[in-house]
């Protein structure tokens, strides 16, 4: 009877064993990420502020992957040698989170006169000049110096589009979009050096 009892412990601990090491391995397999045209949700939400602030997305972050946010992501994708594919995959998210920090390649950088701007001040609009909801990330440029459009990384405000333009943004000066009145006027004027990304 002990010879059948240890076969039976036996068994038993070596079942236990495997289920064990079977539910880690199942605990350890990463969530495959998969969001494209069509997503709705915090996934998608996630994404286009991780793309804004890094500065390639100058939509609403809305929750809804639609054109605008694929056309970041693809942007996204070739500047960093990935697959373009306009799919945020779990490689795509991963170089995603990690965009942060000075960039470590541009192609010019202009010393500027910087001022600061919101929403919430007298006379400014909503919107910017391309149609984008006025908000940090975003700046006013002179399109003769900086073309709309362009990515930038400016120290101290980080990552931004040029997107705006303005009657007294001329030559070397840029605006500064904030989320805030009170950010605007604590930034005030500045010099700055804005480093041009593509």
């Amino acid at each position: 009877m002990n010879k059948t009892l240890l076969r039976t412990l036996f068994v038993f601990v070596v079942l236990a064993a495997f289920s064990v090491s079977a539910i880690g391995l199942a605990a350890e397999q990463p969530k495959e990420l998969a969001v494209g045209v069509g997503a709705r949700g915090d996934d998608v939400r996630i994404v286009q502020k991780l793309l804004a602030d890094g500065g390639f997305y100058a939509g609403e972050i809305d929750g809804i992957f639609g054109p605008i946010t694929a056309k970041a992501v693809k942007e996204f994708q070739g500047s960093n040698d990935l697959k373009v594919t306009g799919i945020v995959d779990n490689e795509t998210f991963t170089y995603i989170e990690r965009h942060s920090g000075e960039p470590s390649r541009y192609n010019r950088s202009l010393i500027m006169r910087a001022s600061a701007y919101s929403a919430y001040d007298p006379g400014n609009g909503k919107y910017t000049s391309r149609g984008n909801v006025l908000r940090k990330g975003l700046v006013a440029v002179d399109p003769t110096v900086i073309p709309l459009g362009t990515r930038l990384y400016i120290k101290g405000y980080g990552y931004a589009i040029a997107d705006d333009v303005g009657s007294a943004i001329k030559g070397q000066r840029i605006d500064l979009a904030f989320n805030s009145r009170r950010e605007a006027l604590n930034f005030g004027v500045q010099r700055i050096t804005v480093y041009i990304l593509e």
